[in-house]
């Protein structure tokens, strides 16, 4: 019978997971059995922080919206979750995201839409729902 040389194709493996774990320092980047933990660590730790990252943002947009109503409370008649929930009763399509970069970006802007919402607030054929009137509104400043 002819010899059959074993090992290349575990070797293939083995190298294809070292250039996984090749920036980890010391044994998790040099140890077989090692590196294998580390591989599998790592994964599970991307897939758990992806949802983490979509937790995380969404609770930076809450505090900085927070943030810029509190600084200007006489300005405005209103808390965040008042806000939100006019938002959402106009059915003004704006997110946390967008709100808050309106608020970031152009403070005054997010207390006339506020303002304009409560304002129209019991009419529910408003020019808000199409956003017409806050293109209006942002341009003034």
């Amino acid at each position: 019978m002819t010899r059959v040389k074993r090992g290349s194709i575990a070797r293939k493996r083995r190298t294809k997971t070292r250039f996984f774990t090749s920036s980890f320092r010391g044994a998790h980047s040099k140890l077989t059995r090692t590196i294998f933990q580390q591989k599998i660590k790592a994964l599970v730790s991307a897939h758990r922080d992806r949802d983490r990252k979509k937790r995380d943002f969404r609770s930076l947009w809450i505090s900085r919206i927070n943030a810029i109503i509190a600084q200007n409370k006489n300005s405005i008649d209103c808390i965040y979750s008042k806000l939100i929930y006019n938002l959402y009763k106009s059915q003004l399509l704006l997110n946390r995201k967008i709100v808050a970069q309106i608020a970031i970006l152009k403070g005054n802007c997010l207390f006339m839409i506020a303002k304009e919402i409560i304002k129209n607030k019991n009419s529910p054929e408003t020019q808000l729902r199409e956003g017409g009137r806050i293109k209006e509104i942002c341009m003034i400043k």
